[in-house]
């Protein structure tokens, strides 16, 4: 196992630890009040979390806790897509009348248990010695990893206008109150929880996060490559030779990101080094709101994320997602611009190499470069291998390769999604 990823799998174990909220010893609580204070014994924690999980699985399909009453977390996060969208859309459209549209791509949520709190400066070294890298910014979840954990990331869609747009805290309470699932609700978090819209909204997203860790639902692990991986199953030719360009430095250099080998204790791998980074895909123009040329995604440094605005360093940069189950996404990156698999990788081998096949050209019949990130912030973009190509370089992938490398990643879709 490499630096790096002795690195990513350092963070991935302190992530995990850090889920288990709800330990012996622990309080269990929502906002300002403590709704079930410790401590538990370990058996009375484990019943607690199983009730959340269930309370939140059926809040994650209920449509009655948005503002048009027809979306629930279920209508973008669709289970039958690995809880990825099930459309080719670059974004999906919320708001009280469902007529809004969003400004990213939906992410899957699976695969985020072990994804560490964002940190703008992750350290690790290199050996045993003192030296030590900064390896940038690390963790979190959504593209700009602005929240830290599941219950963080559950309160933003329900009270994001663009997607279930409840006006406030109390407004999701109503909704809750109204529920078939009420009473589960109090006995859980308190017979007086509704009394206290901050507690009550805070309780839910908790509630939320704690189904968005549950293993069956959301890492399960069953993908062919897992069964390679534990000796169960074998891999074709093309999907081999795929897995070893996937992992080549020299070619495509996946692995640099999208981790692929399992750590040393047989965690299978999570195929993402947790890291934000800048890969200038086109501008999607099916984006409305890039109808408006001074407008842009700049991920870390905004518009969404608003604690680094101003910070040109981290402009365009957007979190390193899984690659598990990305053979069921019809749109990639974090704009939707490319609609196929093949294509999202192929961008990878020659971005820079043949700029002219994936950006637009203006009038005079230049190519407009990295069009969807400004200049002032080109120095952020990768240049590592296989980008960092002069114009006219032959492509760090040949066709076959890319091919071989897309029918490796067919491999990462699991069972219940085939």
């Amino acid at each position: 196992m490499t630096a790096r990823q002795w690195k990513r799998r350092s963070i991935a174990v302190a992530a995990l630890l850090g889920l288990v909220t709800i330990l012996p010893g622990n309080s269990v609580s929502a906002g300002s009040g403590s709704v079930h204070p410790g401590p538990m014994s370990r058996a009375d924690a484990f019943a607690r979390a199983q009730a959340l999980t269930a309370l939140g699985r059926k809040m994650f399909f209920d449509p009655s806790l948005s503002a048009s009453g027809r979306q629930s977390c279920s209508s973008c996060h669709d289970p039958r897509h690995a809880f990825g969208p099930a459309s080719a859309s670059p974004v999906e459209m919320g708001g009280p009348h469902l007529d809004q549209p969003g400004l990213h791509a939906v992410p899957s949520l699976r695969y985020l248990q072990a994804v560490p709190a964002f940190t703008e400066h992750f350290y690790d070294s290199e050996d045993e010695g003192d030296e030590s890298v900064d390896n940038g910014p690390t963790g979190g979840l959504t593209w700009d990893g602005r929240a830290d954990c599941g219950r963080d990331q559950a309160r933003i869609p329900l009270l994001s206008p663009f997607e279930m747009a409840n006006k406030d805290a109390a407004t999701v309470t109503a909704g809750l109150r109204m529920a078939a699932y009420a009473d589960e609700f109090k006995a859980a978090f308190g017979d007086t929880v509704f009394d206290h819209p901050d507690d009550a909204f805070d309780a839910a997203a908790e509630a939320l996060g704690t189904f968005e860790q549950s293993a069956a639902d959301f890492y399960p692990y069953t993908s062919r490559y897992d069964a390679f991986l534990a000796g169960r199953a074998t891999l074709s030719a093309r999907e081999l030779r795929g897995r070893a360009l996937f992992e080549d430095e020299t070619k495509g250099n996946c692995a640099s990101c999208h981790l692929s080998e399992p750590a040393n204790d047989g965690e299978p791998p999570q195929f993402t080094d947790f890291g934000l980074i800048a890969i200038a895909v086109p501008r999607n123009p099916a984006i409305p709101a890039n109808a408006d040329p001074a407008y842009f995604d700049l991920g870390l440094c905004g518009p969404l994320r608003t604690d680094f605005h101003g910070r040109a360093q981290y402009c365009g940069l957007f979190r390193t997602p899984t690659l598990r189950n990305v053979a069921l996404r019809k749109s990639f990156f974090h704009n939707g611009t490319f609609h196929t698999l093949r294509d999202a990788v192929a961008f990878y081998a020659s971005r820079d190499g043949d700029p002219g096949h994936w950006y637009p050209k203006n009038a005079d019949g230049t190519i407009r470069q990295n069009d969807d990130l400004p200049k002032a912030y080109w120095a952020n973009l990768n240049q590592g291998p296989p980008f960092g190509k002069k114009p006219g370089d032959r492509p760090a992938l040949t066709d076959p390769e890319i091919d071989d490398i897309v029918a490796f990643l067919q491999t990462l879709t699991d069972a219940d999604q085939q």
